[in-house]
């Protein structure tokens, strides 16, 4: 909204009112107002919540090792975050944008799942929350939306990047002319680092095209599905999943600025992605929301997420890497997330598959796998036999696991950053 008025002051040559058209401007903007909002509004938030008795009741969170006792901290943050992402996103976006359009509804959708399933568990007294069936098919939905949305849109186009041989041995990257609606990413350490879906379908010849698309919403489909779920699964201590979201946002950050900025794209040999540099106003609002939830959301927190913030969050990082076309990327950058939900994947079949044959049997002490750093053996099953009984060798301290998954997501952004130019 103020982004349109300041553009038509413009008009009328008021001083100050070109800002609005930088990107840089807005976004840093954008942050600082997501930033206050939800400090502001958690402390409203956390306020009324304890007043009127709503607090975590469902899970097992108020065992802790060191004495910290959880239950009854209100629930249900992710409305802070979604509040402080949306306030700024529509006073200073493009709302014409189609990816701005398409980030705003998958926050609102997946926000609304886990909404869902936090009031089922508060409310209802069912610790089971919404049944995983309704979850997934809610994840779907809104996975083949993104996916129908970005093939049908004339503005979801990409300028593809190729290379022209100069003089002697250097290279000189271009971008074709024309925008073309693409099935192509980027594929990390390779050259050539396009990768077409319809490729997986060549086979069919001329219809190859066609059916490409078909993966490609497939692809939408298993990613956003696949992060928003992780993000789920991470987010089990205090401060883990808001702070691990905002560093993998920076990097999206960074990946959404370079993929719309010809140059940059040139420099990097990554295709030109035009109209999506309104999506570093929305990552920046993002960043900005997780870190002011992070003040009342670290250790020892005073407000949990839910599944209202975790399934948003994991939505939104989901989409975005799809729109850019690095979602192959996905799995380097959500390294934390992959983790954990493998580690919760194995200890389910292993268990299932012991089970049958009438012994208890897991593979770590306890998953997610972040729980397993802070699980005493005193708290371990002692019917059931542990694979990796011995790691970890003594449990840590809630707020040193949560650091030190911050440290690796870190350290996983900046190499998925840098593989653009590892090939």
């Amino acid at each position: 909204m103020l982004y349109y008025l300041f553009r038509a002051l413009e008009q009328f040559g008021i001083p100050g009112s070109a800002m609005w058209g930088y990107i840089s401007f807005r976004s840093l903007l954008a942050l600082m107002l997501a930033l206050v909002i939800s400090m502001v509004f958690g402390e409203y938030f956390i306020k009324t919540m304890k007043r009127r008795n709503i607090g975590e009741t469902a899970r097992d969170i108020s065992i802790d090792p060191f004495g910290v006792e959880k239950k009854g901290v209100p629930s249900m943050g992710g409305i802070i975050i979604i509040v402080a992402i949306l306030i700024p996103v529509i006073l200073l976006g493009r709302l014409r944008n189609i990816y701005m359009l398409l980030m705003i509804a998958t926050t609102l959708w997946f926000g609304a799942i886990g909404f869902l399933d936090d009031y089922i568990k508060i409310f209802k007294r069912n610790k089971e929350g919404l049944a995983g069936r309704w979850k997934i098919l809610g994840q779907i939905i809104m996975g083949f939306v993104v996916g129908l949305t970005l093939y049908l849109s004339p503005d979801a186009v990409i300028r593809e990047n190729i290379e022209h041989q100069r003089v002697g041995d250097r290279t000189e990257i271009v971008h074709k002319s024309e925008a073309v609606k693409s099935t192509k990413t980027t594929i990390p350490f390779v050259k050539n680092n396009n990768f077409d879906y319809a490729d997986l379908v060549g086979f069919l010849g001329e219809h190859k095209q066609a059916v490409g698309w078909i993966v490609f919403v497939l692809m939408v489909i298993i990613v956003t599905t696949a992060v928003s779920n992780g993000a789920n699964l991470n987010d089990g201590m205090d401060g883990m999943a808001a702070g691990n979201s905002a560093f993998i946002c920076i990097a999206l950050g960074v990946l959404a600025y370079v993929s719309s900025h010809i140059e940059y794209a040139a420099y990097l040999n990554i295709m030109f992605v035009p109209g999506s540099q309104e999506l570093v106003i929305f990552i920046c609002a993002t960043v900005g929301a997780l870190i002011g939830f992070l003040w009342y959301n670290a250790y020892p927190a005073q407000v949990f997420m839910g599944d209202t913030g975790s399934l948003a969050i994991g939505g939104i990082i989901g989409v975005l890497a799809i729109i850019i076309h690095k979602e192959l990327l996905v799995p380097i950058l959500c390294g934390v997330f992959l983790f954990e939900s493998v580690s919760v994947i194995v200890q389910t079949q292993v268990f299932k598959f012991f089970k049958r044959k009438g012994r208890r049997v897991r593979v770590f002490k306890s998953t997610p796998i972040h729980d397993a750093f802070r699980r005493l053996d005193s708290q371990l099953d002692p019917t059931s036999i542990y694979l990796i009984r011995r790691w970890p060798r003594h449990p840590f301290h809630e707020s040193k696991i949560t650091v030190r998954f911050w440290i690796t997501t870190i350290l996983l952004a900046a190499f998925t950053i840098i593989t653009l130019k590892i090939r």
